[in-house]
């Protein structure tokens, strides 16, 4: 008679309090509203100089949600055990840009000093850094990583990576943040033969399944991939959804491998940076060339069967609705001024 292994609990019973840094990002935005969601105690960490409107509004919004707002920085080690300290944190999410990926250090050191965090998730949110390989500037940023994970690692403090791949977008190769921008309508760009595929996932199933894999048992010091089968596609399959969603066919242009290279070399930041992520996804194919079964890995849909991912499909289909709203609005604004030379779309064919 064979005895079946014993298993931890997938999730702990208790809502940890939750630190998140880079809360008022892109990405910071679905983890500190899928924090708050679950029911964690959750604290955004703020700068304390003036924030810009935006941020301002967002900041008063998490605040009515729940939020505990507390100014820092994560470079100041003293500010961070103080913080850690005072709110009893247990679990710490870092969804902080690229100019401060090595500032987690210093964040690293003032947790490892206060040795009561039960979970660090660093700022990692699309490819696993140790296995991805991409050409400079893009390398740079992975170094840096690296750099962050093996600090993690010497000082023993508990993590989980998250390793989700693509945001769900048109994956420009020149842009910083194409998830909040719909697809073009003038040209659309295919990599290389366009027959490489990627894994794509909405902003907010990050958030959600980022927080419940960092108080799941079964993550503890894992990466976490985000492989979600209805969402894997190649460029070309993306290119027909849209045009299918827009209800037009687009001109299609080749960027070569080595015209995503030239790109990159010319190291403008952030476009070099995204020209050579492009490069390692759609020409080298890194989100397909290592396997996700082994013992350091875990994968967020074995995980949680019972849970789906938004489908491409969907989210397309609210691209859509943006250039739908977009056209209207420029119509009603060029019929009001100039009826004559009403142009719908013109509006969005600039990317």
């Amino acid at each position: 008679m064979t005895v079946p292994p014993v298993t931890s609990p997938p999730v702990a019973a208790s809502a940890r309090p939750v630190l998140i840094v880079g809360a008022m990002g892109f990405m910071g935005r679905f983890v500190a509203g899928s924090s708050l969601a679950a029911g964690h105690p959750t604290f955004l960490l703020v700068r304390g100089e003036p924030l810009d409107p935006t941020k301002a509004a967002l900041v008063r919004s998490f605040r009515k949600k729940g939020a505990t707002i507390v100014e820092g920085s994560i470079n100041e080690k003293e500010v961070m055990e103080k913080i850690l300290k005072e709110n009893e944190i247990e679990i710490v999410i870092s969804v902080v840009g690229g100019e401060a990926v090595l500032d987690q250090l210093t964040l690293v050191d003032a947790m490892k000093s206060v040795k009561t965090i039960k979970r660090f998730l660093p700022s990692e949110f699309g490819h696993d850094v140790d296995r991805a390989d991409p050409v400079e500037p893009g390398l740079r940023m992975y170094v840096e990583k690296r750099k962050v994970r093996r600090m993690i690692e010497e000082t023993g403090i508990p993590y989980t990576y998250i390793c989700c791949n693509s945001i769900v977008s048109w994956p420009y190769y020149d842009d910083c943040h194409p998830a909040a921008s719909p697809p073009p309508l003038d040209v659309l760009p295919i990599y290389g033969d366009g027959t490489v595929k990627a894994y794509f996932v909405d902003g907010a199933d990050i958030g959600k399944f980022t927080i419940k894999a960092a108080d799941d048992l079964r993550t503890l010091n894992k990466n976490v991939h985000f492989r979600p089968p209805n969402n894997f596609y190649c460029i070309n399959e993306l290119a027909s959804l849209w045009e299918s969603k827009v209800g037009r066919k687009i001109p299609r242009v080749t960027v070569s491998g080595d015209d995503l290279l030239a790109a990159a070399a010319e190291n403008r930041i952030p476009e070099s940076v995204v020209a050579a992520f492009t490069h390692d996804i759609f020409i080298k194919g890194c989100q397909l060339n290592f396997p996700t079964e082994g013992p350091g890995d875990a994968d967020i849909g074995t995980l949680y069967p019972d849970e789906t991912f938004r489908s491409l499909e969907d989210c397309y289909e609210d691209f859509a609705r943006m250039v739908r709203d977009d056209d209207k609005i420029h119509i009603e604004k060029s019929w009001s001024l100039e009826p004559q030379v009403c142009v719908p779309g013109t509006a969005l064919l600039m990317n």
